[in-house]
């Protein structure tokens, strides 16, 4: 089954805690602490494999989560770094962060692309030992992994694009200049997904080319199949754009060209600027002055023109040698370059803002997703990790945020079950 979409959750390993040890040691007094660090959560990371060509691999599975780093441990051990996690995806997919449409990535090249970092280890309390502070019974928690609703969009990697109306005989032309072998029959929509094919012209030398299903008047607004597949031919640098000349299916061949053309400009401007080579197929079906007089108009529009009876490879050569003429002068296949980072630092919490609300009892009460997880790491017994929580916020700005939201001496603030009087 052909799947070129897909939106699936992801989430980074978060960064094992701290651990708050102190060092046991016979004949040897006030060992101090000696906790290590978390280890790193495993990365999220995006891989390109040439095996795949859908993404119906991830149609049914739609969650993705890398493994969290472990604990540190006394002696300054440090914990175990959580494993990535690959999600192999076809070559050619764009990666987007479905909440804001950002680009992440096109996975394109052989680079693997890290969609989301795991958090860092947390610092056992060997970090926090000073020469007045040399029993810390705390330790800091592993920051959080990155987490996305990302949305992957599959265009085909095609140097040239087969566009045209159904039926017209793409499937036969692709069929008999590459290996690709897709079904071929006498009506319409044959041909349901892309087929991609190798074209080879000599030891060394080829292009890919890429049969898209028939596009119909209304495709570029969404009307039958067309909308599906025309983003497969974003990254050609060439279409071919294959006629009926016989007018088989009871239409006019010069009012096809215009009609494809309208629908491709107007799914993607830049497509209607993008070279096109006109090719005449079903020369067999019609008189010699009428091919003659369809080709005569397709040269006086500028395009060049192909006369085609695919199916017994008749004008195929002369086709695809032009093809890969014109393919040597042409820039290369399109990578479409990610937007800016939104986040600077992986490692750290994102959102270090807070709310605050009160409670009946005129408490005021603040909540934060990295304030919950900041807690976990505060022993509320001890002076000196109580001491560490305030500057803690006064640096993120709760203080102040506390005082803007009308917080006076004396008031009762609460944070994770942890309540005190606010002085100035």
């Amino acid at each position: 089954m052909f799947i070129d979409t897909a939106t699936i959750y992801i989430r980074a390993g978060n960064g094992g805690d701290g651990a708050v040890s102190f060092h046991r040691e016979k004949f040897v007094a006030a060992g101090g602490p000696d906790g290590g660090d978390g280890g790193r959560g495993g990365n999220v990371v995006f891989v390109p494999d040439d095996g795949l060509n859908t993404l119906a691999d991830l149609r049914y599975r739609r969650k993705f989560l890398a493994e969290n780093g472990q604990p540190g441990k006394g002696n300054r051990c440090s914990g175990k770094s959580g494993s990535d996690l690959a999600i192999r995806v076809p070559r050619g997919t764009l990666i987007y962060d479905n909440k804001s449409g950002r680009l992440l990535a096109d996975v394109s090249g052989d680079e693997p692309f890290i969609a989301a970092k795991g958090g860092r280890g947390g610092w056992g309390n060997s970090h926090f030992a000073t020469p007045t502070r040399q029993v810390p019974r705390f330790a800091k928690p592993g920051n959080l992994g990155e987490e996305f609703e990302i949305r992957l969009e599959l265009k085909l990697l095609a140097d040239v694009g087969l566009v045209g109306f159904p039926n017209v005989g793409k499937s036969s032309l692709i069929s008999v200049v590459s290996e690709a072998k897709p079904e071929i029959a006498n009506y319409h929509f044959t041909t349901l997904t892309p087929v991609l094919g190798v074209v080879r012209i000599a030891q060394g030398a080829s292009f890919v080319m890429a049969d898209i299903p028939g596009i119909i008047e209304g495709a570029g607004k969404g009307v039958g199949l067309g909308h599906d597949f025309l983003r497969h031919i974003e990254r050609c640098r060439l279409l071919v754009h294959v006629v009926d000349v016989s007018g088989s299916e009871g239409r006019n061949p010069l009012e096809d060209v215009e009609i494809i053309n309208k629908e491709l400009k107007e799914f993607n401007a830049e497509l209607a600027s993008r070279p096109m080579i006109i090719a005449g197929n079903k020369c067999d079906l019609t008189d010699e002055q009428t091919a003659e007089s369809f080709a005569r108009a397709m040269r006086d529009k500028g395009y060049e023109y192909f006369p085609l009876i695919a199916p017994i490879s008749h004008g195929t050569d002369a086709l695809i040698k032009r093809c890969a003429a014109l393919l040597s002068d042409l820039p290369p296949l399109r990578v479409y370059e990610p937007e800016s980072d939104a986040v600077a630092d992986y490692g750290e919490l994102r959102d270090e803002g807070v709310s605050i609300s009160r409670r009946d009892d005129g408490a005021y009460v603040v909540e934060g997703e990295w304030l919950k997880h900041f807690m976990r790491g505060i022993n509320i017994n001890e002076d000196e990790s109580l001491m560490y929580l305030h500057r803690a916020l006064q640096s993120k700005g709760v203080i102040d945020t506390l005082r803007q939201a009308g917080v006076t001496d004396g008031n009762t603030v609460s944070i994770y079950g942890f309540e005190f009087d606010f002085v100035e």
